[in-house]
């Protein structure tokens, strides 16, 4: 497989008479945040749904690396390097901390022995600072907390393209601080990255680039401050920035 890069080609869904995601094409490379921005209902989650496998697009293609993966299930494209995290937390609450991102190191590509397992798991642990809660139940941590649960799970199958909607939601201000340094790290390395986020500021400091979102369709795409600065992007956006 080619280098991390997610390509989205012509993607529509539709959920009876209604078109949710009308034709959207994206490119989020390697070495990049790439944003998605817009108001409730203009479709991301759909979108993030349909690259992630969990819903079948109408009509498009979705690439990963250089491979159509369009027909495969969530949990194959996982295998090709395919991670996210989700809008409403998705955490197993009787498990401990530790054992959440355990089954993140599980799905990674290939096989996976078992003191690989422990590695990867203990390093995402040590990079979202949640070493000192490992065995701790995860159904009593708070939302902030349960946030970096989940992107350690996401990080610990060691993707090539993360999807992350809204990660920052619920985050104190220490919180967000490590997850911009560690999204940041992971651009560097290579990995290539698109966020689902409401903070406009957030949104600034973190991408590179930005998708903007509105009635299921791109209404504006480019650099960082030039979309942010577009009135058409801000009016659609609520008012924001």
């Amino acid at each position: 497989m080619s280098a991390a890069r997610l390509t989205v080609r012509g993607v529509v869904r539709r959920y009876g008479g209604i078109e949710a995601v009308g034709g959207v094409d994206l490119v989020a490379p390697g070495g990049r945040i790439t944003a998605l921005i817009g108001p409730n209902g203009a479709g991301k989650s759909t979108l993030f749904d349909c690259l992630a496998g969990t819903v079948r697009p109408d009509a498009g293609r979705v690439l990963l690396g250089g491979r159509d993966v369009t027909g495969l299930a969530a949990h194959r494209r996982v295998r090709l390097g395919l991670a996210r995290t989700f809008q409403q937390i998705a955490v197993f609450p009787t498990l401990s901390v530790a054992d959440n991102v355990r089954v993140g190191a599980e799905q990674r590509r290939g096989r996976v022995e078992a003191r690989a397992v422990v590695e990867r798991t203990e390093r995402a642990l040590g990079l979202l600072g949640l070493s000192g809660l490992a065995d701790e139940p995860a159904g009593v941590q708070p939302t902030g907390v349960l946030r970096l649960v989940e992107l350690a799970r996401a990080l610990a199958g060691g993707p090539r393209v993360l999807l992350l909607d809204e990660p920052a939601a619920g985050l104190d201000a220490a919180q967000t601080g490590r997850l911009v340094a560690v999204l940041r790290g992971l651009a560097e390395r290579g990995m290539a990255l698109l966020l689902v986020e409401h903070d406009a500021e957030l949104v600034a400091e973190l991408a590179d680039s930005v998708y903007a979102m509105a009635q299921g369709r791109v209404v504006a795409a480019g650099p960082t401050a030039a979309v942010l600065a577009d009135a058409q992007v801000a009016e659609a956006w609520g008012g924001r920035p």
